[in-house]
């Protein structure tokens, strides 16, 4: 079956809903499951682009394999690949740079947007996270005897930003932005290590292989999500969601990535309390340590 394109055959652009329309076209040939999801994909569009895979299936009464088979049927990759397509049909393309912006925004009314999601990300995130599930979080994180933080493209400078603020804490640990980095790490676990995925999407096939991989030594594993209905999540022995209103297709989320790198805040002062006497000693070592290296 030729693949749904956002291009004509004359190498110009498509007009908007062109996925749509296309669906429209071939929902017929689609199995019984399959059609069940194309319904709820062309009643609700808008609310797709937003969702992750394990939600579409929820919401559409089938299965994440059945929304990968559908997605297949019409020629995508997978449901990412699907969703790129849509946003590219739904989304003015602004909103691919930010969610608030307009094209005429000047510089103060450019801050003011940008800032204001930042916060509200903080803010929303601070009444979706579930207390017991922190201080689960919290309680794997400082008895582990070692700590691996993954993630990729934004996420992987959140999981950078983990490592620094607990390899200060005096917890042996690392992170990993490579797919082969991170599966060889994984398969070295101990059940008395901790992986922390960090992802926007939720979705990420390499992190969930990941966590199999460290699952299946022992390790505990966490995750930093922005979906609670993500594969990711699902798997995860601890799921931490922070809420966000940007869309799962942009390649570089920014409020998420705020707010993730708030719950590595979180974590990361929790532990710190825990083991505050070896912090404190650890703190009075690197600093120490760095009393040449500044004027």
């Amino acid at each position: 079956m030729s693949r749904i394109s956002g291009k004509r055959a004359d190498g110009g652009q498509a007009g908007r809903g062109s996925v749509l329309r296309a669906l429209r076209a071939k929902s017929d040939e689609l199995h019984a499951a399959e059609r069940r999801v194309a319904e709820y994909v062309l009643a609700a569009p808008d609310k797709v682009i937003y969702q992750s895979i394990s939600e579409l299936a929820e919401n559409a009464g089938t299965s994440e394999p059945t929304v990968i088979r559908f997605c297949r049927a019409l020629g995508f990759k997978g449901y990412h690949d699907l969703k790129i397509h849509l946003a590219q049909d739904l989304v003015p393309e602004v909103k691919n740079i930010h969610e608030d912006v307009g094209p005429k925004d000047d510089a103060a009314t450019l801050s003011r947007k940008v800032l204001t999601a930042n916060a509200l990300a903080i803010q929303d995130s601070l009444e979706t996270l579930e207390p017991a599930l922190v201080e689960q979080a919290i309680r794997l994180l400082a008895r582990a005897s070692r700590i691996e933080f993954i993630g990729f493209g934004g996420s992987a400078s959140v999981a950078m930003d983990a490592y620094h603020k607990f390899f200060r804490i005096g917890i042996p640990c690392g992170w990993q932005d490579d797919p082969h980095m991170q599966a060889m790490s994984a398969a070295l676990m101990t059940p008395r290590c901790v992986v922390v995925a960090i992802s926007h999407s939720g979705s990420s096939k390499d992190i969930m292989e990941t966590l199999e991989i460290a699952k299946g030594a022992g390790a505990a594993t966490i995750a930093i999500v922005s979906h609670r209905k993500s594969p990711v999540a699902a798997l995860a022995d601890v799921a931490l969601c922070v809420h966000t209103r940007e869309t799962g297709f942009k390649p570089e989320p920014m409020s998420s990535r705020i707010a993730h790198l708030s719950v590595i805040d979180v974590l990361a002062v929790g532990v710190a309390l825990k083991k505050r006497q070896s912090f404190v000693a650890s703190v009075q070592k690197t600093r120490e340590a760095l009393v040449n290296k500044r004027y």
